[in-house]
């Protein structure tokens, strides 16, 4: 038999931020009834763990993660510039960026 996770570091890290996004975008429209803050949540939230995945399988894989993180730093960084508020705009463009910066590093490593 073959064990595809034999040879995967999972990227618990990549999961974790996934995760985040999507739970923002649900309490989001929970909070003030969003479809759109649910909508971006789950749909950054499938790509970003889609991207952790691709990481996992393969350390050199960092494009969809890479870009998912660099596009929701950039929109969240906007929104938190134009509206002032941390939550959930600061904490998202902080958490984006981190990851961001992560994958970088993990480029050039």
């Amino acid at each position: 038999t073959i064990d595809l996770f034999s040879k995967m570091s999972i990227d618990w890290l990549g999961f974790g931020y996934a995760a985040a996004i999507a739970f923002g975008g649900f309490m989001g429209y929970k909070r003030k009834g969003s479809v759109m803050s649910l909508v971006a949540g789950l749909v950054f939230g499938a790509l970003s763990a889609y991207g952790a995945l691709k990481i996992s399988m393969d350390v050199r894989d960092t494009s969809i993660s890479l870009l998912s993180s660099g596009v929701l730093a950039l929109v969240m960084g906007m929104r938190f510039k134009n509206s002032g508020k941390l939550l959930p705009a600061g904490l998202m463009a902080v958490l984006s960026l981190l990851m961001f910066v992560r994958i970088l590093f993990r480029i050039m490593m």
